[in-house]
């Protein structure tokens, strides 16, 4: 309706009455294709309310299990728990139905020798308009699934430096993303929570080296901040990264409601940190 309106509005702007004809014409071969391109996208719909709304985060879906599975194919097979990681986050998700079979089937997609993961992940970039707090989620989540084995290969990291770049963050803005999940999940281990992450907080609690040293300095670089800092500086940069990653603000930026569970790990590992230096360092 919104192409035959808009079309005989500009036709009738630049030549009346015959414009006006045109333009509608014009108008209702747009919104024909662009309903037929939303009725394509399949039981991704039912999550939405507006076609727009449908259009920008089926795409997220879809972008975040095919480069799940490009990731999880890049040392050449996919092991076991990459295919629990993937299942795993469709459970969180709550997708079931025709939607869970297009989330694995973008997964098997991911894994073809020409999966075109440029392009893929730049219609993902221009879809959410470029938002780059949205944009770190959705890297977040594909770090997290990077690691799920328990390790980052070379291969898998030369990925993730590919789909860091296309969305407009440096090496070294991956490197330190790289290096705040690390400990997070090391932090995560030693303050006993386990957020059913393939089994690999399990290993790291089973590490009993890790000291209550290296949990204050881990808790530390989740926060962005070293000792040399002061109180003030520490209560500004908590607040700073538990408003960035609210669930609601996430959810306003075009984060679908159904990734919110994967962000509230983050959340908490934030607070866990601030309590941790709070009570070492003795501020209220």
């Amino acid at each position: 309706m919104i192409g035959r309106i808009l079309g005989t509005l500009f036709g009738f702007m630049f030549a009346r009455i015959p414009g006006a004809i045109l333009g509608y014409i014009v108008g209702h071969f747009f919104d024909k294709g662009y309903s037929q391109d939303f009725n394509q996208m399949g039981g991704f719909s039912r999550f939405f309310t507006s076609q727009d709304e449908f259009k920008q985060q089926a795409i997220f879906f879809h972008t975040l299990f095919s480069v799940m599975g490009h990731i999880a194919k890049a040392d050449g097979k996919v092991s076991d728990a990459e295919i629990k990681m993937a299942t795993l986050l469709m459970n969180q998700m709550g997708l079931e139905g025709e939607t869970r079979r297009e989330a694995q089937e973008a997964f098997r997609e991911g894994k073809a020798n020409d999966f075109p993961l440029k392009q893929t992940v730049l219609e993902f970039k221009e879809s959410c308009h470029g938002r780059r707090d949205v944009l770190q989620v959705y890297l977040e989540i594909l770090i997290q699934a990077a690691y799920v084995d328990g390790t980052l290969d070379k291969a898998e990291q030369q990925i993730l430096e590919k789909v860091a770049g296309y969305m407009g963050f440096s090496e070294n803005d991956l490197l330190y993303l790289l290096s705040v999940f690390e400990a997070e999940l090391r932090f995560r281990s030693a303050q006993g929570r386990n957020q059913g992450q393939g089994g690999h907080s399990s290993n790291q609690r089973r590490n009993t080296s890790y000291s209550a040293q290296q949990s204050i300095d881990d808790a530390y670089k989740i926060l962005g901040m070293s000792p040399s800092d002061d109180d003030k500086s520490i209560k500004k940069a908590y607040r700073k990264l538990m408003s960035e990653n609210h669930p609601d603000k996430l959810v306003s930026k075009g984060l679908p409601k159904q990734a919110l569970e994967l962000a509230k790990n983050k959340t908490q590992d934030i607070q866990a940190a601030y309590e941790l230096l709070k009570e070492k360092r003795g501020f209220k």
